[in-house]
């Protein structure tokens, strides 16, 4: 099955909450890998995307947006990420270039200039008005990473698609700057994978997406989905899915008046679902509270991983 020879290692994508790192490894895969949304933080595990040619094969591990804070669910992230690099080949660091680098980006880039492995610097946002190349540049100068090759990217950012071309070209060169640097080997996936996701944590994380794109404030981060059923039917794949938040009140803004908006969830989710599976995929949603999920070890360590 797997007769792709040459290349083939783990490249970890790191970088600040909201670079666009999600987007871009959809865009590399040319699928629908991770979600994507305009809130911070919104890739709580690292994500496998697969990216296979004649060379070989790239697997690119999404990680948590990287911030220093300590919130039990934002110190389990930062775990993940650190774990992530201790197996990876390479490292891509995005940096988003219209934002002013602050104690947070260097935070990031302190860990992006000690690591041991080869590193791609990816500007994401390039398109941007308030893209501002000449900062970031000058800012990794001063990190120490003025050596790494640089790629520049914009146009990523379409949560509501199911594949988005870019609209700075760039991308098309990591692999090109990645397979010299990964190891002669077998590929860890067959050639047809794009992702190695599981069906209920696909449909977990569209059903998120879905929702965090509807909510306000405070509550995307107060939300989780779980699968309590995955059943494949004659027809269709069905699957009985709850959101959890942890007060009442945010459970009355995902229901909605009349519940338009958890039937909004539940429709375009199935839209997105029915692209990824090979068959139909039919929700049945309900919101229930969890109070203070976020401070339940047990559970930030099934829920992040």
């Amino acid at each position: 099955m797997q007769s792709i020879t040459g290349r083939s290692g783990f490249v970890v994508v790191l970088g600040r909450p909201s670079t666009g790192k999600s987007s871009l490894i959809n865009a590399i895969c040319g699928e629908k890998v991770s979600i994507v949304s305009p809130v911070p933080q919104t890739t709580r595990n690292t994500i496998r995307g697969i990216y296979n040619d004649k060379r070989g094969q790239i697997v690119f591990l999404d990680t948590p947006g990287l911030h220093d804070a300590e919130r039990k669910i934002n110190r389990r992230m930062r775990e993940i990420v650190l774990e992530s690099l201790s197996d990876a080949e390479a490292l891509l660091y995005t940096i988003d270039t219209t934002r002013s680098p602050g104690p947070e980006e260097q935070f990031v880039a302190g860990i992006a200039a000690g690591a041991s492995v080869p590193r791609v610097v990816v500007l994401t946002k390039c398109d941007s008005p308030e893209s501002d190349k000449e900062r970031t540049i000058a800012f990794l100068h001063e990190q120490g990473l003025q050596a790494a090759p640089r790629v520049e990217t914009g146009g990523l950012q379409n949560p509501s698609a199911h594949r988005a071309p870019p609209a700075i070209s760039d991308v098309s060169r990591l692999p090109d700057l990645l397979f010299p640097v990964l190891p002669e080997s077998t590929p860890w996936y067959p050639e047809d994978y794009y992702t190695d996701q599981e069906p209920r944590f696909r449909v977990a994380e569209i059903v998120r997406e879905q929702a965090i794109l509807r909510a306000r404030q405070e509550l995307p981060h107060a939300l989780y989905v779980e699968v309590a059923d995955l059943e494949q039917r004659e027809k269709h794949l069905w699957a009985r899915a709850f959101i959890l938040v942890e007060r009442s009140s945010q459970q009355g803004i995902l229901v909605g008046k009349k519940g338009a908006t958890i039937t909004a969830i539940r429709r375009d989710a199935e839209r997105i679902l029915g692209e990824l599976f090979p068959v139909p995929v039919r929700l049945s949603l309900q919101v229930k509270v969890r109070p203070r999920w976020r401070r339940d070890d047990t559970l930030l360590q099934n829920l992040i991983k």
